[in-house]
Protein backbone atom coordinates (compact mmCIF):
# COMPACT_ATOMS: atom_id res chain seq x y z
CA UNK A 1 0.00 0.00 0.00
CA UNK A 2 1.57 3.45 -1.24
CA UNK A 3 1.47 6.19 1.59
CA UNK A 4 0.16 9.44 1.20
CA UNK A 5 2.90 11.72 0.17
CA UNK A 6 2.08 15.38 2.60
CA UNK A 7 4.24 18.13 1.96
CA UNK A 8 5.50 20.07 4.68
CA UNK A 9 6.48 23.01 2.18
CA UNK A 10 3.26 24.62 0.49
CA UNK A 11 -0.43 22.78 1.33
CA UNK A 12 -3.51 24.08 -0.70
CA UNK A 13 -5.47 26.80 1.18
CA UNK A 14 -2.18 26.14 3.77
CA UNK A 15 -0.17 29.26 4.37
CA UNK A 16 2.26 30.66 2.10
CA UNK A 17 5.80 30.18 2.07
CA UNK A 18 8.72 32.00 3.26
CA UNK A 19 9.49 33.82 -0.39
CA UNK A 20 5.55 33.51 -1.79
CA UNK A 21 3.92 37.32 -1.31
CA UNK A 22 0.31 36.79 0.19
CA UNK A 23 -2.09 38.94 -1.37
CA UNK A 24 -4.59 38.75 1.51
CA UNK A 25 -2.06 39.97 3.72
CA UNK A 26 -1.24 43.17 1.35
CA UNK A 27 -4.80 44.01 0.47
CA UNK A 28 -5.22 44.29 4.89
CA UNK A 29 -2.15 46.08 5.18
CA UNK A 30 -2.68 48.46 2.48
CA UNK A 31 -6.53 49.21 4.18
CA UNK A 32 -4.96 49.53 7.39
CA UNK A 33 -2.81 52.48 6.13
CA UNK A 34 -5.50 53.89 4.48
CA UNK A 35 -7.54 54.08 7.24
CA UNK A 36 -5.20 55.49 9.36
CA UNK A 37 -4.60 57.82 7.15
CA UNK A 38 -8.26 59.02 6.87
CA UNK A 39 -8.59 59.02 10.62
CA UNK A 40 -5.47 61.31 10.52
CA UNK A 41 -7.16 63.56 8.15
CA UNK A 42 -10.50 63.50 9.91
CA UNK A 43 -9.10 64.32 13.12
CA UNK A 44 -6.96 67.12 11.68
CA UNK A 45 -10.28 68.56 9.80
CA UNK A 46 -12.19 68.32 13.23
CA UNK A 47 -10.15 70.50 15.20
CA UNK A 48 -9.63 72.19 12.26
CA UNK A 49 -13.86 72.99 12.83
CA UNK A 50 -13.26 72.96 16.39
CA UNK A 51 -10.76 75.85 16.06
CA UNK A 52 -12.79 77.87 13.87
CA UNK A 53 -15.97 77.30 16.11
CA UNK A 54 -14.02 78.46 18.88
CA UNK A 55 -12.78 81.10 16.95
CA UNK A 56 -16.55 82.57 15.48
CA UNK A 57 -17.43 81.83 19.72
CA UNK A 58 -14.83 84.02 20.75
CA UNK A 59 -15.71 87.01 17.97
CA UNK A 60 -19.47 86.47 19.19
CA UNK A 61 -18.50 87.10 22.62
CA UNK A 62 -16.66 90.18 22.67
CA UNK A 63 -19.16 91.66 19.72
CA UNK A 64 -21.66 91.44 21.88
CA UNK A 65 -19.57 92.69 25.19
CA UNK A 66 -18.43 96.05 22.79
CA UNK A 67 -22.30 96.54 21.64
CA UNK A 68 -23.42 96.00 25.33
CA UNK A 69 -21.12 99.10 26.56
CA UNK A 70 -21.26 101.11 23.31
CA UNK A 71 -24.58 101.52 23.49
CA UNK A 72 -24.66 102.74 27.25
CA UNK A 73 -24.51 106.22 28.35
CA UNK A 74 -23.66 105.46 31.55
CA UNK A 75 -22.92 102.80 34.18
CA UNK A 76 -22.68 102.17 37.87
CA UNK A 77 -21.39 99.21 39.43
CA UNK A 78 -19.91 98.12 42.95
CA UNK A 79 -16.50 97.14 42.62
CA UNK A 80 -14.15 95.02 44.87
CA UNK A 81 -10.34 96.15 44.03
CA UNK A 82 -7.12 93.93 44.64
CA UNK A 83 -3.60 95.17 44.25
CA UNK A 84 -0.80 92.25 44.26
CA UNK A 85 2.85 93.27 44.13
CA UNK A 86 5.39 90.75 43.30
CA UNK A 87 6.64 89.36 46.87
CA UNK A 88 4.29 91.46 48.93
CA UNK A 89 0.97 91.37 50.60
CA UNK A 90 -1.80 91.91 48.55
CA UNK A 91 -4.00 95.30 48.71
CA UNK A 92 -7.95 95.28 48.95
CA UNK A 93 -9.85 98.41 48.55
CA UNK A 94 -13.89 98.58 47.28
CA UNK A 95 -16.55 101.10 46.20
CA UNK A 96 -18.99 102.35 43.78
CA UNK A 97 -17.62 102.63 40.23
CA UNK A 98 -20.18 105.56 38.03
CA UNK A 99 -19.04 105.63 34.55
CA UNK A 100 -19.96 109.15 32.15
CA UNK A 101 -19.05 109.20 28.28
CA UNK A 102 -16.81 110.15 27.13
CA UNK A 103 -13.57 109.73 29.76
CA UNK A 104 -15.78 111.06 32.93
CA UNK A 105 -15.43 108.42 35.89
CA UNK A 106 -15.94 108.13 39.94
CA UNK A 107 -14.32 105.68 42.03
CA UNK A 108 -15.93 106.08 45.39
CA UNK A 109 -14.29 104.31 47.93
CA UNK A 110 -16.24 103.01 51.24
CA UNK A 111 -12.72 100.88 51.65
CA UNK A 112 -10.37 102.69 52.59
CA UNK A 113 -13.34 105.42 53.41
CA UNK A 114 -13.66 108.94 51.90
CA UNK A 115 -10.59 108.09 49.22
CA UNK A 116 -11.66 109.31 45.57
CA UNK A 117 -10.43 108.36 41.92
CA UNK A 118 -11.77 111.24 39.55
CA UNK A 119 -11.61 112.02 36.14
CA UNK A 120 -13.43 115.56 34.62
CA UNK A 121 -13.13 113.72 31.00
CA UNK A 122 -9.57 116.08 30.78
CA UNK A 123 -7.54 115.32 34.09
CA UNK A 124 -7.47 112.55 36.97
CA UNK A 125 -7.98 114.05 40.59
CA UNK A 126 -6.51 111.18 43.54
CA UNK A 127 -7.61 111.91 46.76
CA UNK A 128 -6.39 110.35 50.18
CA UNK A 129 -8.09 111.66 53.14
CA UNK A 130 -5.16 110.06 55.25
CA UNK A 131 -3.24 112.54 53.85
CA UNK A 132 -5.12 114.83 53.00
CA UNK A 133 -4.19 115.48 49.97
CA UNK A 134 -5.38 115.67 46.32
CA UNK A 135 -3.04 115.05 43.26
CA UNK A 136 -4.02 116.30 39.69
CA UNK A 137 -2.90 115.02 36.50
CA UNK A 138 -4.27 115.43 32.80
CA UNK A 139 -6.15 112.32 31.63
CA UNK A 140 -4.36 111.45 28.76
CA UNK A 141 -0.88 110.85 30.86
CA UNK A 142 -1.60 108.98 33.19
CA UNK A 143 -0.23 105.54 33.79
CA UNK A 144 -3.02 104.34 36.44
CA UNK A 145 -4.23 100.77 35.78
CA UNK A 146 -7.76 101.85 35.70
CA UNK A 147 -6.50 102.50 32.22
CA UNK A 148 -7.29 99.48 30.44
CA UNK A 149 -11.16 99.93 32.03
CA UNK A 150 -11.07 103.44 30.11
CA UNK A 151 -12.10 102.01 26.84
CA UNK A 152 -15.71 101.83 28.56
CA UNK A 153 -15.92 105.30 28.56
CA UNK A 154 -15.53 105.74 24.97
CA UNK A 155 -15.77 103.63 21.56
CA UNK A 156 -15.29 100.02 22.64
CA UNK A 157 -13.26 98.05 19.73
CA UNK A 158 -11.00 95.08 20.95
CA UNK A 159 -9.23 94.56 17.59
CA UNK A 160 -8.14 98.13 18.00
CA UNK A 161 -6.98 97.93 21.26
CA UNK A 162 -5.83 94.55 21.85
CA UNK A 163 -3.72 91.34 20.45
CA UNK A 164 -3.36 87.80 20.48
CA UNK A 165 -6.64 86.67 22.22
CA UNK A 166 -7.36 83.63 23.82
CA UNK A 167 -10.30 82.19 25.76
CA UNK A 168 -11.11 79.57 28.10
CA UNK A 169 -14.75 78.50 29.51
CA UNK A 170 -14.89 79.39 33.24
CA UNK A 171 -18.66 77.85 34.29
CA UNK A 172 -21.16 79.28 32.63
CA UNK A 173 -18.43 82.31 31.87
CA UNK A 174 -15.81 83.22 29.82
CA UNK A 175 -12.35 83.93 30.74
CA UNK A 176 -10.71 86.20 27.85
CA UNK A 177 -6.94 87.01 27.64
CA UNK A 178 -5.23 89.49 25.44
CA UNK A 179 -2.38 91.68 25.16
CA UNK A 180 -2.03 95.16 24.38
CA UNK A 181 -1.22 96.27 21.09
CA UNK A 182 0.35 99.82 21.72
CA UNK A 183 3.92 99.45 23.57
CA UNK A 184 3.04 102.39 25.67
CA UNK A 185 1.31 101.40 28.31
CA UNK A 186 2.22 100.18 31.55
CA UNK A 187 0.92 96.92 31.28
CA UNK A 188 1.65 93.72 29.16
CA UNK A 189 -1.58 91.66 29.49
CA UNK A 190 -5.19 91.86 30.35
CA UNK A 191 -7.82 89.31 31.37
CA UNK A 192 -11.51 89.92 31.16
CA UNK A 193 -14.35 87.21 33.25
CA UNK A 194 -17.18 87.67 30.77
CA UNK A 195 -20.41 86.78 31.00
CA UNK A 196 -23.03 84.84 28.32
CA UNK A 197 -25.18 88.04 27.93
CA UNK A 198 -21.65 90.37 27.66
CA UNK A 199 -21.57 92.05 30.96
CA UNK A 200 -18.02 92.00 32.34
CA UNK A 201 -17.64 90.79 35.45
CA UNK A 202 -13.85 91.06 36.33
CA UNK A 203 -10.44 92.39 35.13
CA UNK A 204 -7.30 91.93 35.63
CA UNK A 205 -4.28 93.37 34.45
CA UNK A 206 -0.32 92.17 34.99
CA UNK A 207 1.94 95.17 34.99
CA UNK A 208 5.36 94.37 33.38
CA UNK A 209 7.13 94.03 37.02
CA UNK A 210 4.84 91.31 36.86
CA UNK A 211 2.15 92.92 39.48
CA UNK A 212 -1.32 92.43 39.21
CA UNK A 213 -4.09 94.74 39.81
CA UNK A 214 -7.55 93.37 39.75
CA UNK A 215 -11.36 94.21 39.91
CA UNK A 216 -14.43 92.43 40.52
CA UNK A 217 -17.70 93.93 39.40
CA UNK A 218 -21.37 93.45 40.71
CA UNK A 219 -24.61 94.48 40.80
CA UNK A 220 -24.32 96.93 37.34
CA UNK A 221 -26.64 99.24 36.21
CA UNK A 222 -26.72 100.52 32.59
CA UNK A 223 -27.69 103.64 32.19
CA UNK A 224 -28.56 105.53 35.25
CA UNK A 225 -29.35 108.81 35.70
CA UNK A 226 -26.14 110.87 37.01
CA UNK A 227 -25.62 114.30 37.35
CA UNK A 228 -23.21 116.35 35.77
CA UNK A 229 -21.54 117.48 38.93
CA UNK A 230 -20.38 114.26 40.28
CA UNK A 231 -17.91 114.40 37.68
CA UNK A 232 -16.58 117.71 39.06
CA UNK A 233 -13.99 117.65 41.70
CA UNK A 234 -13.81 119.80 44.98
CA UNK A 235 -10.46 120.28 46.56
CA UNK A 236 -11.67 119.28 50.25
CA UNK A 237 -11.12 122.61 52.83
CA UNK A 238 -7.28 122.27 53.85
CA UNK A 239 -6.29 119.35 51.69
CA UNK A 240 -3.20 119.68 49.79
CA UNK A 241 -3.61 120.28 46.08
CA UNK A 242 -0.40 118.41 44.32
CA UNK A 243 -0.07 118.94 40.41
CA UNK A 244 1.50 116.48 38.06
CA UNK A 245 5.12 118.13 37.22
CA UNK A 246 5.43 119.69 40.72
Amino acid sequence: MKEANFSTNRRIGGPAGPHTPNPALHAFALLRVNSVVGLNRAWIGLLAVSAFAADARLDALLKTVETRYNRAKTLQVLFHEEYKPLGKPTRSESGTLLLRKPKRMRWDYSQPKGKLFLSDGKYLWIYSPDENRAEKMKFQESEDMRAPLAFLLGKLNFDKEFRDFTSTPQGPDTRIAAEPKSDNLPYSHVEFLVAPDGHIKQVQVTQFDKSILSWAFDQEKMDPPLDNNLFQFQLPKGAELVEDGQ
